[in-house]
Parts: C-alpha cells; structure tokens; sequence
C-alpha cells in the first residue's frame, strides 16, 4: 500500500515504478509545495543509495540548488522532501528553441557554475551535469538538480552521461571539481551551437572524440571559443581549478563582449523561453484550470530519450521507460527526479538503525527569500563642472527577490557605493582641474564574490584618466553586505579583536599565500619586508574634507571558494591590485564566530 507523511497533503502524483513513486505535495499546515519522494521497504540497495545521497546533499547550502527538506525513514520505506522548482528543464529549452542567445547561454552557465561551485567548497562533484538536470524557472533564473551520483573529490569515477562525459571519466579515473567544469562546458557549447561538440553514434567513436578529438569552436561566439577551449581542455590540469575560478573568467569574458548589463538581457530571453513551456511547469497545474491534463498529456507524447535513465537512476519511480518519460516532462527532469538537493540550513547529522536525521524541526518548511544578484552598469556622461566626467565599465551587483523593498534599497546602496563615491571624488577634483576639453575617464574593475544565502561580498578596484594622462588608480575596496540586515561589514566585524593585533596580523599573513593574475607583480616586489601592517586593515583619513574615511588596503573578501584577502592601493605602480588567499578552514579561526557560520562550510570527514 503507498504510504504517506502524514503532515503534508498530497496534491498530485507524478510517476510510479516498481520501488516507489514521486507526487507533489504541500505541507497542511504552512502551505509551501513540496516534492517528495516515496521508496517501498523491499529494495535495500535502492534505500541505501538515497541515504548517502541524503548525507552528501546535506553538505552543500546554495541558493542556486533546490532545497532539501527532509530526509527520514520508517518501516514502510523511505522518504525525501524537496523544494518544488517551477519551470521547464533546459533540455526541453534546447528541444523547444534548438539554441539561446548568447547571453542566456552565459546565464544558464553561471547559475550553473555557481551550484557546482557550492558543492566543491565543500568538496563534492557532481559528476553528470547535464540540460535535464539545470532548470529554468518562469523568471529566467536557473538552479542546478540532481546529486545522485555525486561523490567526494578525488573518488572513482563513474560512466554517466556520455556525450558530457569527460575524459578522465571515460578513462575511469578519479573525479574532480574540474571533471564538473568540463560537463558544463559542454552543455554551454550546445546551448550556444545547438548542438553537441561531439555526438557520435558509435561509443567507442564517441569516447576517442572527447580523449583526443579537438572542439570544433567555429559556430562559438569569437569572444567565447577562449571559455570552451579552456573548460574542455583534455587534461583537468589545463581546466580551470573549479567552478568558481570558471565563473570569474566567465563574467569577465561576458562583460567584454557584451557590455555590463548582459546579464539583464540575459535573463530576459531565458524567461521568454521558458514561458513558451509553461504547460510543463508542476506548480501550474496546481492553479490553471486543466493545467494537469495538458501536462500529462505533453509529457506523453513527448520523446523518451534519457528519461527511463533519469528515473531508474534515481531509484524512485522505477524503471520502466513509460513511467520514466511521463515523469521526465511533469516533474523528475525539472526537480532533480533523485530527490534533494543543497540543503539550505538542513545538514544530515547521523546515520543509525533508525534512519538519517536532520539536524533541525523541519516539520515547517517555509523557505526564506533568496537574494537574486544581477550585474548592472552605469556608463553615463557627467556634464555640468569644468571637465566632463565619462563613466566606463563602472558595474555593479544589484539585489532583488527579499519581498522587503526598504532591505533592498540599503542592500543596493551600499553595492553601488563605491561607484558613487568614485564619481564624488571626480566632480570634486574636476572643479579644480582643467582639461581643456579632454574628458575625466572613470572605470572600476568588478569581482563578484559570494552571493547569498546570507552575504554578499564584491571586490572593486577603480580606474581613473585625468586628461588622457593615463595615470592610475585611486584604489578601491571590498563591500560585504549581511543580506538579512542590510549592513556593511567592515574588517573589525570579520575578524576577531585578537587578529587585529600585530602578532594578529602576522598571523594572517603566514596563513595566506598571494595568487597572483596575469601580469600581476609578486607582493615581494611591493613590500620591502613582505608583511602585513595592523594599519592596512584599518580605514584611513577621507580623500575629501568631511566624507567617510577612505577603505583599508587590506579587506576580506568572501568567494564561493575560499577566503581571500584583496590588497587595494591608489597608484600607478602596479602594487595596489593583489590577491592573497586561503581555505575557509585555515583561516576560520581568525574570524568570529557568526562570520565563519555564514560561510561555506569545510568538507565533512569521509566516514569509515
């Protein structure tokens, strides 16, 4: 008999097989949909194979992944609660309109980057990304399904999808981070193209396309062919290190082609298609009259391929082709068909006879808002002082999506502060300064950091050109906002009171190690003793009579990564524009406590 939890209503089923079945729900209390995922007592393989999928999805907190609710078992069987995405995957994206725009491209690729990158701060890989497990929701946003197969880096590999495979899969070798960044980057060439770099019909042809095939790059963007040649490097050395290093050469790359609102067009074109498949969407059949109807017959009458993998891969609906293609449309294909995803401040804590549990009452899962960060950019020409001021490349993170407009106003202000404390600095010296004619030409190189769930971090270092004299910067500096505040968070609200000692100080540095990019001099170079002073941490006096003092040299700046410290001068020297970096666990000491519990959390130990 199928059996049920009790607090929650079921609304709907969305597939069946032989080890279980898959509906969608709401808790009866609180309202919010949910997925879940049924598994009958009968099959141990299939229970056990979803308990440590539970116990490595409940490692990973981002908003860029479905959320995971709950996990638990009982004598009828097992069950996972899920976040209920609405949208359409991009597989039925691609099918619907063969390619994207290369904007939406870009923005299916860093949502994506950034769930991975999530999951390989703490050390997990994927393993087979791929378009039916990234979906696209009715806003153009995307979040990153299906860890079922997801393992710790450096264990075996593992034959998943083969036309995104890559070739230390094929060779059967050990996963990394970069074995995640070559899928995505294969994913990113056929939303681009249209088609699959390579899609052999024969295996073995296949396999010796993606271990020495090269990558036909002509139908890629000019501006975009660097990104595919790096991510499908045939050596993972040659590939960037992790998704968060992809991201970083992805938006720079996305900015120079094509300007510092790409993202906002991209998000456009991508809700424009996804509405084109709103039938699909679980959530519509819920509230449009004869929704469930149209969806059901949609996903019937639609193509097979991949579906009954999809399903009985998970071991929940079974698997028989049937069932997997009907659910592969309705729901298994947009919401991760292998049940949760990152946890959002639910982590699995143990393991015992009588199930797995979380660590917190999850009898009410009301999710919070989630921030969405979009790049804008301001690219006006100031008239009206004694030299005209033209701002270039002056972009900046936006935040939308907390339902709390006063929030968002203070969020937002301090983002774009330092490009209006940069434009505040020029109209005050342009009075005094006269070009004759020659225009004051303004930039700020942009870095975006962590994105949520609850900081925001941004790396800015300003450009200025005072009468085409080309002469350096003024600085910079890096803004942190506490997302549920609204607040800026400075070095003496990051590190503890003893960090900001001098032996403090030394401390740091000895923990941190420069990271050097492109042409970048070597900190050596810059500093006589290759310290760090108590005073780069500290704010110093304001370049204008009565504004704020100016920011610290030195600052924290929080990656989906890793800690890093961002070394940011006024000059010409090439010295005021440095990276330093190190792993959240080698510096978490440093930091106090409710800092270091917003952050990425470090790869649990692998259980014996």
């Amino acid at each position: 008999m199928d059996w049920r939890l009790a607090e929650f209503t079921e609304d709907r089923e969305l597939g069946r097989g032989a080890q279980g079945r898959v509906v969608l729900a709401h808790h009866t209390q609180s309202g919010t949909p949910v997925a879940i995922k049924y598994l009958v007592q009968g099959d141990p393989g299939a229970v056990a194979a979803l308990r440590s999928e539970a116990q490595m999805l409940g490692r990973l907190t981002s908003p860029y992944v479905a959320r995971l609710y709950r996990f638990t078992e009982s004598e009828h069987g097992a069950a996972i609660v899920m976040e209920a995405i609405n949208g359409a995957s991009l597989k039925e994206v691609l099918r619907e309109h063969g390619r994207l725009a290369p904007e939406a491209a870009l923005l299916v690729l860093k949502g994506s980057l950034l769930g991975l990158a999530a999951a390989h701060a703490v050390g997990v890989v994927h393993r087979d990304y791929k378009p039916a497990n990234v979906v696209v929701q009715p806003d153009g946003l995307s979040k990153l399904v299906d860890f079922g197969v997801a393992v710790l880096a450096g264990q075996g590999s593992s034959a998943r999808t083969p036309v995104y495979m890559a070739p230390e899969q094929w060779r059967g070798e050990a996963s990394s981070p970069s074995t995640d960044v070559y899928a995505a980057t294969c994913v990113f060439y056929e939303c681009v193209t249209g088609r699959r770099p390579f899609a052999a019909a024969e295996r073995a042809v296949l396999m010796n396309q993606h271990l020495t095939g090269p990558v036909d790059v002509a139908d890629v963007p000019e501006p975009l062919r660097p990104l595919v040649l790096r991510g499908m490097a045939k050596d993972p050395g040659e590939r960037p290190l992790g998704a968060a290093s992809f991201v970083t050469m992805l938006e720079s790359a996305a900015a120079a082609a094509y300007g510092g609102d790409w993202e906002q067009r991209g998000v456009r074109a991508l809700a424009a298609a996804a509405a084109a498949l709103a039938a699909l969407f679980p959530l519509a059949a819920l509230t449009l009259p004869g929704a469930a109807s149209a969806t059901a017959g949609t996903a019937g009458a639609a193509g097979t391929a991949g579906a009954a993998g999809t399903a009985g891969a998970s071991g929940a609906a079974g698997t028989s082709g049937t069932v997997g293609a009907s659910v592969s449309k309705g729901f298994l294909a947009t919401t991760a068909g292998k049940g949760a995803m990152a946890a959002a401040g639910a982590a699995v804590v143990a393991t015992t006879a009588g199930g797995v549990y979380v660590a917190q009452d999850d009898t009410k899962p009301a999710p919070a808002p989630v921030a969405v960060v979009t790049m804008a950019s301001d690219t006006r020409t100031i008239t009206g002082g004694r030299t005209p001021i033209e701002l270039q490349n002056a972009s900046f993170p936006t935040v939308s999506g907390l339902r709390d407009p006063a929030l968002e106003r203070r969020i937002n202000a301090e983002l774009r502060g330092p490009i209006d404390r940069l434009i505040a600095m020029a109209r005050a010296s342009s009075a005094e300064v006269n070009c004759q004619g020659k225009p004051v030409k303004l930039g700020v190189q942009t870095r975006l950091g962590l994105r949520g769930p609850r900081l925001v971090s941004v790396r800015y270092f300003q450009l200025t050109d005072w009468c085409q004299q080309a002469d350096g910067s003024p600085g910079g500096e890096v803004v942190t906002v506490d997302l549920r505040t609204g607040r800026r968070l400075t070095n003496a609200d990051v590190f503890r009171p003893t960090a900001l000692t001098d032996a403090g100080v030394t401390r740091i540095r000895s923990l941190v190690a420069q990271h050097p990019v492109g042409g970048e001099r070597r900190w050596d170079h810059c500093s006589p003793d290759g310290r760090f002073k108590r005073s780069d941490f500290l704010p110093g006096e304001a370049r204008i009579p009565g504004a704020q003092a100016t920011p610290p040299t030195l600052s924290a700046f929080f990656t989906p990564a890793e800690f890093q410290l961002s070394y940011l001068a006024g000059g010409s020297d090439g010295c005021g524009n440095l990276n330093f970096g190190a792993a959240y666990a080698t510096v978490r000491e440093l930091l106090k406590p409710e800092i270091a519990a917003m952050l990425p959390a470090a790869p649990s130990p692998t259980r014996s």
